[in-house]
């Protein structure tokens, strides 16, 4: 009966905390689409990421409904820096549901006119400039920006019924909102303050500070540093997490914050009982994982809002089992020639800087000759019936001096001609065979890289699938007598971009190349902008009026050094750009759940396919070429 009484208590309270109904909210996952087109349209950086934000205390004082259930003392708050624009994942402040989307769309405009000039850059006077610039480029938002300030004023605690000592912080900063001119009298921008320190003398603690003004959700905050914990990873030379894969991930920010754990071991032992803390267990009501909980901790980081990040240096086994998985030079696969320089774009300079990356062609050391797996033989004999309507056939020349035959059409057209008493053209009066030829070049570039080692389902894993995508895309493509050639990349560090050669222009589709597909196999990093300028200046070599890259990958670009993030990002975007300069269509399918954050900044938004089931990959590849050869 307790407990009943307890959680309709609670019920109640937190209800009537609540300033407003949760089906008012508005998700960011409904308009992250919108948010990034909106971005780009006001003119703001289109290389920088959407992502939701991370939840912060404000520390700001609270109503005393709110005090009494625990809520409301925490805020999401938008922020900006040279990579992401961090909205909140959900926004319920306002009264209504038009006026929450009213308030995306609105910091989603301030962060396109937002100057990040430094972390010492005044951030009010910041907001203040792009709020002006907001209202001064875009007229019709004007009446939009003055319904958010009212209901964001009038959800506001007032600053009458606050004690004297913080009436005077908390006025300034709501007064700027109706007029983005003022500036006198305004504190500073975190949101919770240093207590500050105690006097010299030793008189005694100071007095507590006040609490800080209450967030304004109008503005753009100072972006959470990060980059510490980057530079030391950097430093101690650990390959970056992550790796696009297949695999869903949470995609909840956290704060974090480097620390240090001691060096040294307490040499001492805790003595305890054994029995004591067994029967002490066994009456305390706590939440204890059993046996078909495989991952008890999985979950704990979605209730930690600070996570403590520690870089003890020591190796751990996913490096070791790196270092021993490279092959010695007897067992590695045949290098092709000395290896080429090729450039890699800066961003940051706004500088291509010539001859930084060194592209290795490879050919499988141990490939063996084979034939077609017998598992894809009957999906090969489907495409392939599918496929010779692409035979190049032959066809009649219409309206040619000489021919085979006469052309009727023209024939009836010069005696209506004659017959009308006008003067009949006797050119052009045969009809002629000849071959009809598809004049186009392919060169399909696949992804070999590490996370390709990863499982699908239960029967198969992403190598496989890209595997037998290759097998079926060589069988179709040998029928259509279009030219085409195989290679996959993989990489590690800039001097060592490897290039598989599976299929060269030149050679035919053998059993030969079958049994290079059949050998390739998973490793290293994706250093994607040397692997597409290098295939750019082989399928630029090709003279067929089309040319069509396609790109197959599982992630997005990353590898041991700095190349990982808006980096590897804007040098495989330059190196695109490449391309299609050159007369290249490069195209790109792909199987990361989260290719909708960068392949339309890379590829445009029909400029690739996402492939949610793996398993499809094979059959949608040829369609998909079906379709961009047509």
């Amino acid at each position: 009966m307790e407990e009943q009484v307890g959680a309709l208590w609670h019920r109640f309270v937190t209800r009537a905390a609540q300033r407003h109904d949760p089906k008012l909210a508005v998700a960011l996952a409904d308009i992250e689409k919108t948010a990034g087109l909106l971005f780009r349209a006001f003119g703001g950086d289109p290389g920088l990421r959407v992502a939701s934000t991370i939840t912060v205390r404000h520390g700001a004082r609270r109503g005393w409904l709110a005090r009494i259930a625990g809520v409301g003392d925490q805020v999401e708050l938008a922020s900006r820096d040279l990579e992401i624009l961090q909205l909140p994942s959900e926004l319920a402040l306002l009264p209504s549901r038009e006026l929450n989307h009213d308030l995306y769309l609105w910091l989603i405009a301030l962060a396109a006119a937002h100057d990040t000039g430094g972390p010492d850059t005044d951030w009010l006077t910041s907001n203040q400039q792009a709020t002006l610039r907001v209202l001064a480029r875009y007229p019709g938002l004007q009446a939009r920006y003055r319904r958010l300030v009212t209901a964001v004023l009038g959800a506001r605690q007032s600053p009458e019924r606050l004690p004297p000592h913080e009436t005077g912080a908390e006025k300034p900063r709501p007064a700027t909102l109706p007029q983005p001119r003022r500036r006198a009298g305004v504190p500073p921008a975190h949101p919770r303050p240093r207590p500050p320190s105690p006097p010299p003398g030793g008189g005694g603690a100071p007095p507590a500070p006040p609490p800080p003004p209450q967030p304004i959700p109008l503005w753009l905050y100072p972006a959470p540093a990060h980059a510490a914990a980057r530079s030391r990873r950097r430093d101690t030379g650990q390959p970056p997490s992550g790796g696009g894969g297949p695999a869903e991930r949470d995609r909840r920010r956290h704060r974090a914050e480097s620390v240090d754990l001691p060096t040294r071991q307490s040499p001492f032992l805790l003595p305890f009982r054994a029995e004591s803390l067994l029967s002490w267990a066994e009456f305390v009501r706590v939440n204890r994982p059993d046996d078909d909980d495989s991952a008890p901790n999985a979950t704990a980081a979605r209730d930690m809002e600070v996570l403590s990040v520690d870089q003890d240096g020591a190796n751990t086994a996913s490096r070791v089992r790196f270092d021993l998985d490279l092959p010695s030079a007897s067992e590695d696969d045949l290098p092709l020639g000395p290896g080429i320089k090729l450039p890699e774009w800066d961003y940051r300079k706004r500088l291509l800087v010539p001859d930084y990356c060194c592209v290795q062609e490879m050919l499988a050391r141990h490939a063996e000759p084979c034939e077609l797996p017998p598992a894809l033989r009957r999906s090969a004999r489907h495409l392939r019936r599918q496929f010779e309507i692409l035979r190049p056939a032959h066809g009649w020349r219409r309206a040619q001096p000489d021919g085979e035959e006469p052309d009727l059409d023209a024939c009836v057209r010069h005696t209506a001609d004659c017959i009308g008493g006008g003067q009949g053209h006797e050119r052009g009066l045969y009809r002629q065979r000849a071959r009809q030829e598809r004049d186009l070049a392919c060169l399909l570039l696949a992804d070999l890289s590490l996370s390709t080692d990863a499982w699908i389902n239960n029967q198969g894993r992403v190598i496989e699938t890209i595997r037998d995508s290759l097998f079926l895309f060589a069988e179709a493509l040998a029928v259509t007598g279009d030219r085409f050639a195989l290679y996959g990349f993989s990489s590690r560090q800039r001097q060592h971009v490897r290039v598989q050669r599976i299929k060269a222009f030149g050679e035919r589709y053998t059993a030969t190349v079958r049994g290079r597909i059949n050998a390739i196999k998973p490793g290293y990093y994706t250093r994607m902008g040397a692997a597409v300028r290098h295939a750019t200046h082989l399928l630029g070599r090709q003279t067929a009026a089309r040319r069509l890259l396609l790109l197959l990958t599982d992630g997005k670009p990353n590898d041991l050094d700095h190349y990982e993030g808006r980096y590897g990002i804007e040098d495989t975007r330059m190196a695109l750009l490449e391309a299609r300069r050159a007369g290249l269509r490069p195209f790109c399918v792909t199987i990361d759940q989260e290719a909708d954050d960068y392949l339309p900044y890379l590829f445009g938004r029909d400029g690739f396919v996402l492939i949610r089931h793996p398993e499809e990959l094979p059959r949608r590849l040829l369609l998909l070429y079906t379709r961009l050869t047509h």
